[in-house]
């Protein structure tokens, strides 16, 4: 979850090859799967140290003090693990583990990100508590194995019942590591093959070294110095010189910053103090520094608490959803910190001969800054066609990016490359508005009511892709993602081959 350094590498030459490169955009699956296995785990964990209390406590015995860990016979099992180290620490683990996780699900995430972030930074916590829970010596280890090895005799042990037994335990009915020979009367060792050793002194056993540290030093310290880098880097506040009210609770904020460098598809963090003290939150960036000029922009909904603060902060008054063009509103900016760029799958558009990319609703802001690189400033890259989809649910949503298709559009018509950019448009919730204005008839032409026939059309695109690579990539509810993958899997006719890429924040 280093984003600096997975930045890095996936921008650096040193990661050439592409499936490296989508394997990168991978971290946050994988961090999400370690936590998971380390929930199942810890739970096998905790269930296997309380049988060991019931244990421990039920078959006390003063000939193995040093490897019991109850004080004395039928002790209470909850005295056992909240009175002493690693069972109190091993509580809090727990506890500190159920909050990261459930805080962790989607529906908190996207109600109060607050609650989120606070309790996922709790793992700093867990750490520590960890380090603490392994130097309690519960684990411990015979040092003396060849003066005393595993089923050894002691000839110096008091007999009981023709068993010997040593003399502070001699009144117990058992010893449980001999058994008694029938013929002879005489003790064997157990599981000794019949071959007796003698034991010159008692056991002896020491706790194991606690070697929990050099498994998370290394991790921690490349976290805290990557973390110690973001804080430099994103110290100087940004200037925001605009932000723009669009419809269906939609604000665009436009800023500049000294020596800010970014690539299309890439996103940001923003963190406004006055909004939350600690609280980041990611964001695409849909405008992109060029040469010429050093804006970079980028597109919010407002959903949950962060985001309302956010607007409050940034609108005087707000009243979108009433308006279908955009409305500036100028007045004295909150102070706004930005952390990144970092590297995203979207970033892979432009390294595709053929892309498509499919966005649903607000999806649409990584592939924007693509667009907006395509019509402002045309780098050599190796795209050659590029289909995109666009499904929302209000046609007002339509209007956040339609003067940019339809620039586009008119700046590849009067190059001679109409078919470069396919466009396709798609209402899935029709309340009898059925056109996006007359401003934009380019876009009208390009409207369809309902909901995509993915199969019809990756089979188009095959069709005029004979045996091309062709990138995938979505930005959507998961539906939409889980279709786009079954199909980017399936074989074709054509010799076309599909690469599905998913957008996610790292």
């Amino acid at each position: 979850m280093c984003r600096s350094p997975l930045a890095f590498l996936r921008g650096s030459e040193k990661v050439g090859n592409r499936k490296t490169r989508r394997l990168l955009d991978k971290s946050k699956s994988f961090h999400a799967t370690c936590g998971i296995t380390i929930c199942a785990f810890s739970a096998v964990h905790v269930a296997a140290h309380m049988v060991n209390a019931l244990s421990f406590s039920a078959n006390y015995s003063e000939s193995f003090q040093s490897l019991n860990a109850a004080r004395y016979q039928n002790e209470d099992p909850r005295k056992i693990i909240f009175t002493t180290v690693p069972g109190l620490t091993g509580v809090l683990m727990v506890l500190v583990l159920f909050l990261m996780c459930t805080a962790s699900t989607y529906s908190i995430r996207v109600s109060s990100y607050d609650i989120f972030l606070y309790t996922h930074n709790l793992f700093f916590i867990f750490y520590l508590l960890l380090m603490i829970h392994v130097s309690g010596g519960v684990l411990k280890y015979q040092t003396n194995l060849e003066a005393h090895p595993p089923g050894c005799f002691m000839p110096n042990r008091t007999i009981q019942n023709g068993i010997p037994v040593p003399p502070d335990v001699a009144g117990l009915p058992k010893y449980a590591p001999l058994l008694l020979s029938e013929r002879f009367k005489e003790p064997k060792p157990f599981l000794n093959n019949n071959t007796r050793k003698i034991c010159t002194e008692e056991p002896k056993f020491q706790p194991h070294f606690p070697e929990i540290w050099l498994w998370i030093s290394g991790p921690m310290c490349l976290y805290c110095a990557e973390r110690l880098y973001r804080y430099i880097r994103s110290t100087r506040p940004v200037t925001i010189t605009s932000v723009t009210s669009h419809p269906c609770n939609v604000i665009e904020v436009r800023m500049t910053k000294e020596n800010f460098n970014a690539k299309p598809g890439q996103y940001i963090t923003l963190h406004c103090p006055r909004v939350s003290a600690l609280d980041n939150h990611p964001f695409s960036l849909t405008m992109c520094p060029t040469e010429t000029k050093e804006i970079f922009g980028i597109h919010l909904k407002v959903v949950g608490d962060w985001t309302e603060r956010f607007q409050d902060l940034l609108l005087s008054h707000s009243n979108q959803g009433t308006e279908i063009l955009p409305i500036q509103r100028q007045r004295r900016y909150p102070t706004l910190y930005v952390d990144g760029p970092f590297g995203s799958p979207s970033e892979e558009v432009l390294n595709y001969e053929v892309s498509l990319c499919v966005a649903g609703g607000i999806g649409v802001t990584p592939f924007a800054s693509i667009l907006n690189q395509l019509l402002e400033a045309w780098r050599p890259h190796r795209l050659r066609r590029l289909y995109f989809v666009w499904i929302c649910r209000d046609i007002r949503s339509f209007h956040w990016f339609a003067d940019l298709l339809c620039m586009l559009h008119s700046k590849l018509w009067k190059e001679n490359r109409p078919d470069y950019l396919n466009i396709q448009l798609y209402l899935s919730q029709s309340n009898g508005i059925q056109d996006i204005g007359a401003k934009y008839q380019m876009l009208n032409s390009r409207l369809f009511i309902g909901r995509p026939q993915w199969k019809l059309l990756f089979d188009e695109i095959a069709k005029y892709n004979r045996k091309k690579t062709v990138g995938v990539f979505c930005c959507g509810p998961n539906e939409i993602s889980k279709n786009l993958h079954k199909l980017s899997n399936r074989s074709n006719s054509f010799g076309t081959r599909f690469e599905y890429n998913k957008e996610s924040f790292s």
